[in-house]
């Protein structure tokens, strides 16, 4: 049982590893919902907001 961490330690290495493969996923989801920027198109204002204050 030399070769094992301490269960503190253990535990800490397993959050670690945790986190880091949520990471990686937010990173493969935002990567997957990601639009290239060639893909969009030119914002248009939105003026409705100034119709009665003509």
């Amino acid at each position: 049982m030399s070769e094992k961490a301490p269960s503190g330690r253990r535990g800490e290495e397993v959050q670690k590893a945790e986190r880091e493969a949520a990471r990686q996923r937010l990173l493969q989801q935002a990567e997957a919902d990601r639009i290239p920027a060639e893909d969009t198109t030119r914002a248009v204002p939105d003026r409705r907001w100034r119709r009665g204050q003509q």
